[in-house]
């Protein structure tokens, strides 16, 4: 059985986690497939947005402790899996499509990871975030890099040291998700949002994307000074004259990659 499929359809692909039996957790097998889709995802001129979402009963146990139980010492064979993991989260990122999370059951250690890492998520209302490392002896340090970076410090301590579920609701209060859902409705709430965000051209979405990252933890005056760069240069874009051409003219743009 593949480990990660990869579904694409208009606009949207959607990038599905199917470790079933295994909660979804990641082997570096698992890991190493997801950058291989995600490449594939940034190539693709057609795909305006991509969604992540799982099999079975859980978003993502996190990683695959079987795994990590029959390392030994192999201190080599740790840190392959782990720089696998960071480059895979990071990758996330420099795709030029936004992704979006659509969450059930359970998104726990590097699963909440994953949460953290992507740039937008919908959760149904029973799903459950947890990074529970400091419990189990393993203190879950690389998932807290992008965990602190999107919920703040303080929330992600509480998180790390005490290992405590958040509800989804928590977790959205917490800027870890952004919209809450019935869970029979998920599956329909994270399509309409990716086929609004993809009615934007894929240039202006790749751009705005990538400017985001890089501003995001620069001191104020260096991300205004960035910002005004990339803003005069996006006004040289196809796309962004033919979006000023079509609201002088009230009608729809008319983008060149569509």
């Amino acid at each position: 059985m593949e480990p990660v499929l990869l579904e694409k359809e208009g606009p949207v692909a959607r990038l599905v986690l199917n470790r079933p039996d295994r909660r979804n957790a990641l082997s570096l097998e698992m890991m190493t497939k997801i950058q291989e889709k995600l490449d594939e995802i940034a190539r693709d001129p057609r795909i305006r947005v991509a969604i992540l979402k799982g099999n079975g009963p859980a978003f993502s146990a996190g990683h695959d402790l079987r795994e990590l139980a029959g390392e030994g010492d192999d201190l080599h064979r740790y840190r392959e899996i782990f720089s696998t993991c960071s480059r895979m989260m990071q990758r996330f990122h420099e795709i030029p499509q936004p992704v979006i999370a659509q969450v059930h059951g359970v998104a726990t250690a590097a699963g909440c990871q994953l949460v953290a890492a992507v740039d937008l998520v919908v959760a149904e209302s029973g799903a459950r975030f947890q990074t529970p490392g400091a419990m189990l002896g393993l203190f879950c340090i690389t998932p807290m890099v992008p965990l602190s970076r999107v919920i703040g410090r303080r929330r992600a301590l509480d998180m790390l040291f005490t290992g405590r579920f958040l509800t989804a609701e928590e977790a959205r209060e917490a800027g870890l998700v952004n919209r809450v859902t019935d869970p029979e409705t998920l599956e329909g709430e994270t399509t309409r949002w990716a086929l609004e965000i993809a009615r934007a051209s894929r240039h202006t979405l790749a751009s705005g994307k990538q400017a985001f990252y890089a501003q995001v933890d620069l001191d104020e005056p260096s991300a205004y000074r960035y910002a005004m760069e990339m803003m005069s240069l996006q006004c040289f874009a196809e796309d962004a004259r033919e979006g000023i051409e079509a609201v002088l003219e009230k009608r729809p743009p008319r983008w060149k990659d569509r």
